[in-house]
């Protein structure tokens, strides 16, 4: 196998530029793609993500990271862009993920159509995945890692106390960043939980192999979470647990190696996208 080469890409999205990475060993034919998606406060430079991507490449398979508009997060791994992070919303996110598997669909993006597509989502990008998936008929195979199971994310306290002030702050701990979020996204899930955002009712209605990738010691996203999707989906999912691994598999920024969750949990996708992605 070629040794994968990286090229930069930009769509338009719901808050501004979509950013996109795509990692292949071969731009000349089709393959099967995976769309790599990250979660809240994640992006596609961070941890986890860029390693996964390249081995996703050197097994044959093109690997398409991406920054959501909402994201917040520029080219460079910073939080450049914190307007876009406080109106960020669910729904304007999935339409963001949409735009991306039509544009590979299509062969855009420097390569031709892929073969296949799969989808790869961590904890929020994971729930994303899902009702992605649920509603795209040209994805093939889902993989989520510490995947959510509903919108509903925050404390009535919380709520409350940010319908009050218009904003809730969050620290980004990598940087001492304070980011705020305003209400948007409270209005998106008070409209849409229940209808387009329902990720346990997409996950029900999903026909493509599943695997359920989870941590047994995620205090972030409890495994509870991964129970109640795979409870839902029980024809086409298969749930993991991994011992001892929290929220991100043990992984850390900037990216130290990989541990011995990360291996589990990278090794087990690569073999799902195998089997699964032609």
């Amino acid at each position: 196998m070629a040794t994968p080469s990286l090229t930069r890409h930009r769509l338009a999205g719901y808050l501004g530029e979509v950013l996109v990475d795509v990692r292949a060993g071969d731009r000349r034919h089709p393959r099967p793609a995976v769309v790599i998606l990250p979660g809240f406060k994640g992006f596609k430079d961070w941890g986890m993500f860029p390693p996964t991507a390249d081995r996703l490449a050197r097994a044959g398979i093109t690997a398409v990271s991406v920054n959501v508009s909402g994201s917040g997060v520029d080219d460079q791994g910073e939080f450049s862009l914190p307007d876009r992070f406080a109106h960020a919303t669910f729904s304007g996110d999935r339409s963001d993920v949409v735009k991306v598997i039509d544009a590979l669909a299509s062969g855009g993006l420097g390569l031709p159509a892929p073969t296949s597509i799969g989808l790869l989502g961590h904890s929020r990008g994971g729930g994303l995945a899902v009702l992605a998936a649920s509603v795209n008929t040209t994805v093939s195979a889902l993989v989520t890692w510490a995947a959510i199971s509903h919108v509903h994310r925050f404390s009535p306290a919380e709520v409350a106390g940010w319908r009050s002030s218009g904003r809730l702050d969050v620290l980004n701990a990598r940087t001492g960043q304070v980011l705020p979020m305003f209400t948007d996204v409270l209005d998106d899930i008070e409209r849409n939980s229940a209808g387009t955002l329902d990720i346990l009712g997409a996950a029900g209605r999903l026909a493509v192999p599943w695997l359920i990738l989870h941590g047994e010691s995620d205090a972030t996203v409890t495994p509870a979470e991964a129970q109640a999707l795979h409870a839902a989906a029980p024809r086409v999912a298969e749930l993991r647990l991994v011992a001892g691994a929290g929220h991100t598999f043990g992984t850390v920024h900037p990216w130290g190696g990989p541990t011995p969750a990360y291996e589990v949990v990278a090794d087990a996708t690569l073999g799902w996208f195998g089997r699964n992605l032609r």
